[in-house]
């Protein structure tokens, strides 16, 4: 009986054994997504595949989105990526997807290229990032690196507020300075609309005005962040 017995028990850990060793099933799908340092290091037309997750999207139109994402290390511009109208409503901040397409750059600004597509990743965990305090980055190249994430630059003086095509209801072009240089901001009206509290703040501001402001680096011959935010210099 002893004998029974501890030939059940062998056989026992023996399964334990080989089922904690078992081959993996060769079906099961495998993310092949690249680290951000890899997106950043690829080349002008390279194939890239990300994981990342929303943090905005300008308005969708004629079956593309403009994404703006983020992981826990970096940013990530996708431009008029491939996506329905119903698949437009998936896309609120926190929410992880996979997108597919090819890495390319405009005005220096690094991003997915125009026909890329994406998918929900089901069942993630979501993610929406704090606005890091990029102000010291003002005037270097360092901040490139930084294109795509949220940022706050914090004590800056307006310089000159225009309107593109003169009048509110398109585009804000925002001149600030900082420690003696200036620098271009805008208010992207694809991201925030005009009935929001920062596309409305701007009737309000004028040159010589001390502000901090939050909004996505982005880049066009120099730094020219997509304002989401204003409010008075503390």
């Amino acid at each position: 009986m002893k004998k029974v017995l501890a030939f059940a028990l062998v056989l026992v850990m023996m399964l334990s054994f080989a089922a904690c060793t078992a081959t993996p099933d060769p079906t099961e799908p495998k993310s092949t997504a690249m680290s951000h340092a890899d997106y950043m290091a690829a080349a002008e037309d390279a194939a890239v595949e990300i994981e990342c997750y929303v943090q905005a999207t300008q308005s969708w139109w004629d079956n593309k989105i403009v994404i703006y994402a983020q992981d826990k290390n970096g940013g990530y511009f996708a431009y008029n990526v491939t996506c329905s109208e119903a698949d437009a409503a998936k896309l609120v901040p926190g929410t992880k997807i996979n997108i597919k397409g090819f890495k390319t750059s405009y005005k220096g600004m690094p991003e997915v290229a125009e026909g890329a597509t994406f998918t929900v990743v089901e069942g993630a965990d979501t993610y929406v990032a704090a606005a890091e305090d990029m102000t010291s980055l003002l005037g270097s190249d360092e901040l490139v690196k930084k294109a795509g994430m949220k940022a706050a630059f914090k004590g800056l003086t307006i310089e000159k507020i225009e309107y593109k095509n003169g009048e509110p209801g398109d585009d804000i072009y925002v001149t600030v300075s900082k420690d003696g240089k200036s620098y271009d901001f805008c208010v992207e009206v694809y991201l925030t609309g005009t009935g929001t509290e920062v596309y409305k703040a701007f009737a309000d501001l004028k040159a010589g005005d001390k502000v901090d402001m939050e909004g996505f680096v982005y880049w066009y011959d120099g730094i020219n962040t997509h304002i989401t935010a204003v409010s008075a210099a503390n």
